[in-house]
């Protein structure tokens, strides 16, 4: 059976494994950041596993790791090359891809204004420009041959599949020509399929363009799971296996299509990408708040690398067939060795009077809350996110808060008795942005657990701000539509993708330190138990602990009610029993005879 058929037994997910970070035999630690260049090339320590002689020490593993709040390029061979920086700039750098042969990494990157494709040789250090359109221009794949690039591109308010010469001198082709969204292409390395994520199936799922048949023949649905979603495809290096993630019940996991047709479970992850050999499988695993790397064999499952804790959130990942050079080009070198600025300084205000070396609530000025105040340890982080959430998304959503500070004394919704807020280390965005339409939510789910990502329409819709949305969107607002199956889910997807460019605010905000929090179990019934506007920078605490920085520790003693004792008994009412008769005055006496048993006879006296 053809790749291009599908599998008889689509979307059957076994139980989801236990992720155990790995106990480190050598640690790698790397010098602190500075705002000045080191003598060191790398940015980035990862705590791993000595991983001698196992297949994952092949060629060089190509990440875009979010680096502070933008995204570059970084090399990375566990057994010989520490994290190391490739791309370095006020600009992002994602969707990397590998040519078949040689050292030529394929990436989108917005340095220049609008999204482009662009190539880096590894060899060399030079970077070249391969696209310069005003359209949002991703996610590359180069042919076999190098001379054509496949890519997705927002066309007219639609994500859509494109093929162009590398050089540029052909107009480029668009493949896929549908009004659903199609993109994620890779181009196999036999040359004449390309696979991509589509929803013209109503659903989320791997397609296949064979270039060799006509429009009508051409498109073929390989996946066919409904009850799940499929993205990131990736071609095994002889194009023998297509490789994919899916997720289905909060549940992600990789899943590897064979020639015959045959289907298999290879591991838990997000982000599959093939060794040069093509016996193993990397991929990244993606938890609320944190992205870790592992790798499994292909045939088999078993795992080859324990999961690794990436110091940022993964746009990208791919594995060059080059092996890491001893000594990096000299552009490279130079890049490998600047260390980012940090986003924030942390200032804070003296305050002698406060017993107990507690902390103390700083005003937030221009921010309108009920209470605009937040703990002096997180205000300078909040102030600096706000003015990089107002650059990048062109409007300020943070100079109205839903709540910042809240004090003891003030009750929260039902469930939310022992929230951040009071803490003064949370805040929430205002949901009012939502019904204007600047503002989209989309669930994600780990397990059984829901939390959501944020979403912020850009001002300048010119292709200079933000993204096209990767998901559907949530509508919230459907629970009051009197639909019950609206209500008892608590809400719907929206029937059609929002079009325009848009701004991750959950992305920008976790570059910040600020976390998002889960919904709680009755979010659908409960509309504040969704808590997709509320952020948290915890300091790495839990609720008590954050409580006793402003409170004494008598302060968060609940008191136990005791109801007063009942004085009086109360009489308990009985249906066949009436009320006691009260006598009524009258104006006029009333004679009551007496019955002949009550008469006495009158005896006379003697």
């Amino acid at each position: 059976m053809p790749l291009a058929q599908a599998s008889s037994n689509p979307g059957a997910h076994p139980a989801a494994r236990t992720v155990i970070p790995p106990t480190p035999t050598e640690t790698r630690t790397l010098p602190a950041p500075k705002s000045t260049e080191t003598d060191s090339p790398t940015t980035a320590s990862l705590d791993q596993p000595e991983i001698s002689g196992s297949p994952i020490n092949q060629g060089m593993i190509i990440l875009s790791l979010s680096e502070g709040s933008y995204s570059h390029l970084f090399a990375f061979q566990p057994s010989n090359l520490p994290l190391t920086r490739l791309t370095s700039g006020p600009w992002d750098d994602i969707t990397p891809s590998t040519s078949v042969a040689g050292s030529q990494v394929a990436f989108a990157s917005n340095r220049d204004g609008q999204w482009d494709l662009y190539v880096l040789d590894i060899d060399d250090g030079d970077t070249t420009r391969m696209t310069q359109t005003a359209e949002y221009d991703a996610a590359p794949s180069l042919s076999p041959d190098g001379q054509y690039v496949v890519y997705e591109s927002y066309v007219e308010g639609n994500l859509e599949i494109i093929i162009r010469d590398v050089k540029g001198a052909l107009a480029p082709i668009n493949l896929s020509k549908h009004p659903a969204a199609d993109f994620r292409p890779a181009w196999s390395p036999r040359g004449r399929q390309v696979a991509f994520v589509s929803t013209r199936s109503g659903e989320t799922e791997i397609w296949i363009a064979d270039l060799d048949k006509g429009d009508e023949e051409r498109f073929t649905n390989l996946s066919q799971s409904p009850r799940s979603m499929e993205t990131n495809p990736a071609w095994s290096p002889d194009g023998s296996a297509l490789s994919w993630a899916s997720t289905q019940d909060g549940i992600r996991s990789i899943w590897i299509q064979r020639e015959d047709g045959e289907r298999h479970y290879a591991g838990s992850g997000d982000r599959p990408v093939w060794s040069p050999d093509g016996s193993t499988l990397l991929s990244t695993l993606k938890t609320p708040n944190q992205t870790l790397l592992s790798g499994y064999t292909a045939q088999d499952s078993l795992l080859v690398l324990p999961p690794i804790i990436l110091p940022g959130d993964v746009q990208g990942l791919a594995w060059l067939r080059a092996a890491p050079s001893a000594v990096l080009p000299e552009g490279l070198e130079q890049t490998a060795r600047v260390s980012p600025t940090p986003l924030w300084f942390p200032e804070l205000t003296p305050e002698p009077d406060i017993p107990g070396n507690r902390h103390h609530l700083v005003p937030l000025v221009d921010v309108a809350a009920p209470y605009p105040q937040l703990h002096d340890m997180v205000d300078d982080s909040f102030l600096a996110l706000r003015e990089r959430v107002a650059e990048e998304a062109g409007w300020d959503l943070l100079a109205t808060l839903e709540n910042a500070y809240v004090p003891l004394t003030a009750p929260l919704a039902p469930g939310l008795g022992n929230d951040w807020l009071y803490t003064g280390r949370a805040f929430t965005i205002t949901p009012l942005p939502i019904n204007a339409g600047w503002m989209v939510v989309v669930p994600e789910k780990f397990g059984f657990e829901t939390y959501w990502r944020v979403y912020l329409k850009a001002r300048f819709q010119d292709g200079s701000q933000g993204k096209p949305l990767p998901a559907y969107p949530w509508d919230l607002n459907a629970r009051y539509s009197g639909d019950q199956v609206s209500y008892e889910q608590g809400g719907i997807p929206h029937e059609n993708m929002p079009v325009g460019y848009w701004i991750d605010f959950t992305a920008l905000a976790s570059a910040y330190g600020w976390e998002r929090l889960p919904a709680l179990p009755n979010w659908q019934s409960l509309f504040p138990a969704t808590r997709f506007n509320e952020f948290v920078h915890s300091g790495r605490q839990d609720w008590r602990s954050a409580m006793l920085e402003l409170y004494p520790a008598e302060a968060l003693v609940t008191p136990t009610i005791v109801p007063p004792p009942t004085q009086t008994a109360t009489p308990t009412p009985r249906w066949y029993r009436t009320p006691t008769p009260t006598l009524t005055a009258t104006s006029i006496p009333t004679l009551t005879p007496l019955s002949p048993a009550q008469t006495s006879p009158i005896t006379p006296s003697p």
